[in-house]
């Protein structure tokens, strides 16, 4: 592997719109690289700037309620304010307007592990006023152009065990050890801060819960009962987990027939390494019986960013009838369906249901393995 830093796709995107006067948001899981990317990038920008950091107190005392005046004595002469962390400031958002209206050449850059607080920065006090983006971990593309197709195609199953993060992919040999690290301290930092999280041990055994349910339909009722709790608990848990990027939810898919599953959710990671770090199983692929549900996971959301990366918006659903027939995925693009089976082995025959094509007989249909995926991640073998 190369000793260069991997590049990350979406600079080019944030770089374009630098100085437009608009506050540049960048959002996504903690530990995926925000702080680097923006250091990386912000190094490459002759203009002077001040870097502030929402994790000390300082800095959240000096940020919070303050003034368009003291504002332009805490820049001085920097051009481009870069704040880390900013989800942790109070009424963040308010302070960013106060920025992006009255001192217009100021650029402000700020990233943000978690969604809770980033409503004051993302709803109305920033309405019109930023560019936001979100940063995944690693992603296929960036570790093609980082190493070759075939180097990486190669790593597929040791990325469906350890993951994407940038830690995990550049320290080769220390991987349970830094998988174990984030599951255990900065994967709960942003939900133990939430006072609605009143039970940690109970948040542990609904993730270990989610992680063994991964790619099935989840019931909340069920949940509930497996972690002993109320379902209300178990739906504000996970809408918290969805919530810090730990997590997201894809609903059904529902349209033209009638027995489609109205209502239903299937529950991913976002990154695999993690899920299997919560339930502590780093067993190779072959001594797994979950490597359909790895498989279907990774894909996914490598497909997701892939077309999040190319400013392309695509919808996520599953498609199943009360009598089981089903498909993993359907991506919607402008009204364009795509249905996706993903099939760790190439030998599995797949068909699809003639209730799905009749149904939508515009549809593409997809079956994709490890030998035949990257076509939909955008690189052609």
């Amino acid at each position: 592997m190369s000793s260069a830093p991997i590049v990350r796709t979406i600079i080019p995107s944030i770089k374009e719109r630098l100085f437009r006067n608009k506050a540049i948001l960048l959002l996504g899981p903690r530990q995926v690289g925000e702080s680097t990317l923006c250091e990386t990038m912000l190094a490459e920008i002759a203009d002077p700037r001040l870097y502030m950091n929402g994790d000390e107190a300082d800095v959240r005392s000096e940020l919070t309620d303050v003034s368009a005046a003291r504002l332009k004595s805490i820049l001085g002469d920097n051009k481009i304010l870069f704040i880390d962390e900013a989800q942790r400031i109070p009424g963040i958002g308010l302070t960013l307007k106060i920025i992006v209206d009255q001192l217009k050449d100021i650029q402000v850059v700020a990233t943000g592990s978690s969604a809770f607080d980033l409503a004051n920065l993302s709803n109305e006090p920033l309405t019109g006023r930023k560019f936001e983006f979100f940063l995944y971990p690693l992603s296929f593309g960036e570790m093609v152009n980082h190493h070759g197709l075939l180097a990486e195609k190669r790593m597929i199953e040791h990325r469906m065990i350890y993951g994407c993060y940038p830690e995990i992919v550049t320290n080769p040999g220390e991987e349970k050890e830094l998988l174990k690290l984030l599951t255990g301290s900065y994967l709960y930092k942003d939900l133990l801060m939430l006072e609605q999280i009143k039970k940690p041990v109970l948040l542990e055994k609904l993730l270990k819960a989610l992680a063994l349910q991964l790619g099935s339909g989840v019931n909340y009722h069920e949940l509930a009962q497996i972690v002993g709790a109320d379902k209300v608990t178990v739906e504000k848990y996970i809408d918290l987990l969805e919530k810090a990027f730990v997590i997201f939810r894809v609903p059904a898919y529902n349209r033209n027939v009638r027995t489609e599953l109205k209502k239903g959710k299937k529950i991913y990671f976002y990154d695999c390494g993690i899920r299997n770090a919560i339930l502590g199983n780093f067993n190779q692929l072959i001594n797994r019986t979950d490597s359909g549900a790895l498989w279907e996971n990774y894909f996914l959301v490598e497909r997701m960013k892939y077309q999040a990366y190319k400013n392309v918006d695509a919808k996520y659903y599953f498609w199943r009838t009360t009598a089981q027939q089903e498909i993993d995925f359907i991506e919607e693009v402008e009204g364009q369906m795509i249905a996706i089976e993903c099939k760790w082995s190439d030998k599995s025959k797949v068909r699809f249901s003639t209730t799905f094509t009749d149904a939508y007989p515009e549809s593409k249909l997809e079956v994709l393995t490890p030998k035949n995926f990257e076509g939909m991640l955008g690189y052609h073998l």
